[in-house]
């Protein structure tokens, strides 16, 4: 049994986060996780220096000035969502793209250098790396006399808090409470979608952005599919590429072959953008509904959309002043987005109390 005064179950990005923020201020913590590597559902596919983002993708920067300081903080280069050009329109697949005049987001999107993935590696820096134990799975959370044993397959901890960095209908599915946690607290965060859970995104990369030329903005809206929302997913002075949204439920995207449904998008791409889009020198899928560590069953039959936090700690009870709440879910401005995670993060740590963050040494 190993002890610690604050154990955080989950490195994405609020997992890491919060670390940082117990590294600053001299607080002994754990960081578990249960995939290979840290990051969550900040993820990245890697093609010659460049890499794209599967997973979370932009921040705005004007809405959100917490998340654009730590950026500025880590010395991450920043950059505006390509939007320039104009913007295709798929209403049928019998009918030609109709061309129409692009937009531009207000407030701007905003992108980094290496992709999002960048800001995940600029976080693991900061960290003790003997403080981070990764392939992990939580299965049992158990609240002592004095403590909170934290339980996986292999090992287990003593903590005197714990912050949850995971989803909170996650955690209701994957992770037993003894005693159980405050069934009306329980039904919250069961009810709590998770977000990217239901989302599938396909990348095509091509040698260069070929469509500017054309005066396209690499933008796409699609009735057709199997992509519904298209974007410009290159990274400035390197590779060109598109990136899109599946427009297909997850169930209908299980029912289709991997293969099949690449050459799918493939073909979308090319009606879309002409011949040379059909043809990417690499492309990638990433479907977090069959993530186990994202998703499960009931976000898959729900909207995709940002749902209202809960409640992040419980009121009374055993569990009372024990868990707190800290992934994007539980941030009261902006749930499910990165600048979520780091609020909600932020949040849960300068809420620790002294007795909590000494408990457990």
């Amino acid at each position: 049994m190993r002890s610690t005064s604050i154990a955080i179950v989950g490195a994405g990005l609020s997992g890491l986060y919060a670390a940082t923020l117990l590294e600053r201020r001299g607080i002994d913590y754990m960081l578990i996780e249960a995939r290979a590597i840290p990051g969550g559902r900040i993820a990245s596919a890697s093609h010659g220096p460049d890499r794209f983002d599967l997973g979370a993708t932009w921040f705005w920067p004007d809405h959100q000035p917490e998340l654009d300081r730590l950026v500025r903080e880590l010395g991450l280069q920043r950059f505006r969502q390509p939007e320039a050009g104009d913007l295709l329109l798929e209403r049928s697949p019998h009918a030609a793209p109709e061309r129409v005049r692009g937009f531009a987001s207000v407030p701007p999107s905003m992108r980094l250098a290496g992709g999002m993935t960048a800001l995940v590696d600029a976080l693991r820096g900061r960290i003790d790396a003997r403080r981070i134990v990764t392939g992990q799975t939580v299965l049992r959370l158990r609240a002592l006399d004095d403590c909170v044993a934290i339980e996986t397959a292999e090992v287990a901890w003593h903590a005197g808090h714990v912050l949850l960095a995971l989803p909170p209908r996650l955690l209701i599915e994957r992770v037993a409470c003894e005693p159980a946690l405050p069934p009306a607290l329980g039904r919250q965060w069961q009810r709590t979608a998770t977000w990217m859970a239901p989302h599938a995104k396909y990348v095509a990369v091509y040698d260069e952005p070929f469509w500017r030329a054309e005066g396209l903005s690499g933008g796409a809206r699609s009735a057709c599919g199997p992509l519904a929302e298209i974007h410009d997913a290159s990274t400035p002075g390197c590779s060109g590429a598109l990136f899109g949204f599946f427009g297909l439920p997850a169930a209908g995207r299980r029912a289709i072959d991997p293969d099949q449904l690449r050459a799918q998008c493939r073909a979308q791409l090319g009606g879309l953008f002409g011949a040379r889009a059909a043809l990417p020198v690499a492309d990638f899928i990433q479907d977090w509904a069959v993530d186990p560590h994202t998703a499960t069953a009931d976000d898959l039959q729900g909207a995709a959309a940002h749902a209202a936090a809960p409640p992040a700690t419980a009121p009374s009870g055993p569990w009372h002043g024990r868990i707190t709440g800290i992934a994007s879910e539980w941030s009261p401005h902006f749930p499910g987005y990165l600048a979520g995670a780091i609020e909600a993060a932020a949040l849960g740590v300068a809420n620790l109390s002294t007795t909590e963050s000494t408990c457990g040494r």
